[in-house]
């Protein structure tokens, strides 16, 4: 700031006496008045301008140094933010790919589905049998979450949840022959398809919603003393899905 204020009053006596000196208005004594009030003004403030110029370098070098620093300090912080914004947009990301992969496993876990006919190839009656037996349903047409055993003719639940089950039936008719199956849970008969009639040919269907745990078993048994056709035709069918989990 001293440095300034000398420069200042240089540039003023400067100035003044340039004017003067056009007008012709000044006189030696005046002029030599002047020079002295100039000098005296300097030597307040510094002993000759060049030391008011080194100290003005002086505080430009160190108001460069300053600056310098900041603009350093801006960097590293300017550095340490787009780190910090990088990592947390790989952990969002991360998270929501996560989160992605384990919906779509749940949903193709809880994807469950089965149809098939009882014969595979051919035509002809299944039964009578003297006791209850297990049907095969062995023409699978659909199959998925592989729950259902074509060789056992058993559904097995993977989910816990709620279950759509369907037979239908398709027999010869006959006076000491019926044709009845049951849709059976666990060892338990729970819904029957039944015809009964002297001649021609009988249908029957039924369906059944079941709550099953995992592990619980579902499947078909023709009755004793019954039985069931099938052909190419794919009459008699034994069918179920997942309606959704729980």
């Amino acid at each position: 700031m001293k440095s300034l204020v000398c420069i200042l009053l240089l540039l003023e006596t400067f100035v003044f006496a340039v004017q003067q000196q056009l007008d012709g208005g000044l006189s030696e004594n005046v002029r030599a008045e002047t020079s002295t009030d100039s000098k005296q003004n300097c030597q307040l403030c510094f002993p000759d301008i060049h030391a008011a110029l080194r100290e003005l370098t002086t505080i430009v070098t160190e108001q460069k140094a300053n600056i310098r620093a900041l603009e350093t300090r801006l960097k590293e912080q300017q550095t340490f933010i787009l780190k910090e914004l990088n990592k947390k947009n790989e952990e969002v990301s991360n998270l929501t790919l996560s989160q992605v992969e384990k919906l779509r496993k749940e949903n193709k876990d809880s994807q469950i589905a089965f149809s098939a006919a009882l014969m595979q190839s051919g035509g002809g009656h299944t039964g009578p049998f003297t006791t209850d037996i297990t049907l095969t349903y062995k023409n699978v047409f659909t199959n998925i979450g592989n729950a259902y055993n074509p060789i056992s003719g058993i559904f097995t639940a993977p989910l816990k949840g709620a279950y759509m089950f369907r037979i239908s039936l398709y027999g010869s008719g006959s006076q000491s022959t019926l044709s009845t199956v049951s849709i059976v849970k666990n060892g338990e008969r729970v819904v029957v398809a039944h015809g009964n009639q002297a001649g021609g040919v009988v249908n029957s269907s039924n369906g059944v919603v079941f709550l099953l745990e995992v592990g619980d078993i579902v499947y078909v048994s023709l009755w004793s003393g019954a039985w069931i056709y099938d052909n190419q035709n794919n009459h008699s069918t034994f069918s179920g899905y997942l309606l959704f989990p729980l």
